[in-house]
């Protein structure tokens, strides 16, 4: 037997399914008592109203999820424990290749709940989103330095789950030295430059690589719409898939002027492009031209549950307003990453945009994150990016003039 935790926390009669199923989160009014409760991410032993053992977790009282397990197992929680996780992890990232820039470390998909590292070349940009990472940190940048040997190790610990948490914004060197403003990073023969220090999430949309080399794969000689655009990511795919013209809409004057220098830089010519500062929605009011391909893919409509409802009415908005400008045979392919918003409840909104406007359509494919971000089999919560390649077959009888 390992040496328990000081803190044992019991859960209610009849509230322990989910958690021996193997979710990985308990919610505060699952808890029955706790023993000698420690500070915000400390471990503490869980066990089940029989007093079963149900494994191991880092303890916040501050928000509604309160155990974040890390183990089923009896096994310390030390530098140990944090090397074997990391380990795990650089095994199943060892297989994959086509680029230099992955996620080495997905939170609980990793069974380190909290903790995102992802690979730029040789930088690595970390986020210690909850209490328990926080608690963690010193044996993950330790672990990181033995297993990777980096250039630098980057902190980006910053956004809404680290505020609920309790936790201020920490951002900086963790070890090494300081990653330049622009990382370069070569993905299935696409050259991207990415801010580590800025940018967005931890300074590019790693997750939606395998739907990049998709859009690659289907953008020959079609007309491109990109919306939400952000840095220009899907823009360069579809220019590399031999695109005949693309253009990208994003409503943020500092990104779209990013998007643009990522086009130059990767030598496409810029009569093939347009780049528009512009609302999305606003935008797709207007009069435009047929669309043979377009990427809709915004930024979360729900980061709190109360949000869900409106959430799926703006995904449904987006995506009709965005059927009604596509070619015959043209291909949507739509995004959410909202939490919130699961995946039958995406579908339905834009099948309910689909018949609006007239469009009928067939399912393609389902779309998500590429294989460097696991997720638990049980923690539908993991999934938070869901995408549908939708292909339009034809006008509803109820909308032809």
């Amino acid at each position: 037997m390992s040496e328990a935790p000081a803190m044992r926390i019991v859960l209610k009669p009849g509230r322990d399914f989910a958690v021996r199923a193997g979710h990985p989160w308990i919610f505060s009014g699952a808890i029955a008592s706790v023993d000698d409760a420690a500070e915000p991410g400390a471990v503490g032993e869980v066990h089940g109203a029989d007093g079963g053992f149900l494994g191991r977790g880092s303890w916040n009282p501050k928000t509604s999820i309160a155990v974040r397990m890390l183990t089923r197992g009896d096994e310390a929680i030390d530098a140990a424990f944090v090397r074997r996780r990391l380990e795990a992890a650089l095994r199943w990232r060892s297989a994959l290749r086509g680029s230099d820039a992955w996620r080495l470390v997905n939170g609980e998909g990793d069974q380190l709940p909290g903790v995102v590292v992802d690979r730029y070349g040789d930088v690595l940009v970390a986020q210690f989103l909850t209490a328990g990472a926080e608690y963690l940190k010193p044996w993950v940048v330790a672990g990181l330095e033995a297993l990777c040997a980096p250039r630098g190790i980057f902190e980006r610990s910053e956004g809404n789950v680290r505020r609920a948490e309790g936790l201020a914004a920490s951002n900086g060197v963790l070890a090494g030295a300081e990653p330049p403003a622009d990382v370069v990073i070569e993905e299935s023969g696409r050259r991207y430059h990415v801010d580590v220090h800025r940018g967005q999430k931890t300074g590019f949309f790693l997750d939606q690589r395998p739907n990049r080399d998709l859009v690659a794969t289907l953008a020959a000689e079609r007309r491109v719409l990109n919306l939400f655009a952000y840095t220009g990511a899907f823009a360069i795919a579809a220019a590399q898939g031999g695109a005949a013209h693309v253009t990208s809409v994003e409503n943020s004057a500092a990104a779209l002027v990013h998007a643009e220098e990522s086009w130059n830089r990767n030598g496409y010519a810029p009569e093939r492009a347009t780049f528009v500062r512009a609302d999305v929605f606003e935008y797709l009011r207007g009069d435009r031209q047929p669309a043979d391909l377009i990427v809709v893919d915004p930024p979360p409509f729900a980061r709190r549950r109360v949000d869900r409802d409106r959430a799926l009415a703006g995904y449904k908005e987006v995506n009709l307003q965005a059927l009604r400008h596509t070619a015959p045979e043209a291909l949507l392919m739509t995004f959410s990453c909202s939490q919130h918003v699961d995946a039958a409840a995406f579908h339905g909104a834009v099948a309910a945009a689909a018949a609006a406007a007239g469009r009928e359509c067939q399912l393609v494919a389902r779309l998500g994150p590429g294989l460097d971000h696991p997720q638990g089999l049980a923690h539908s919560e993991g999934r938070y990016l869901k995408g549908l390649l939708v292909r339009v077959t034809g006008i509803l009888a109820a909308t032809r003039r």
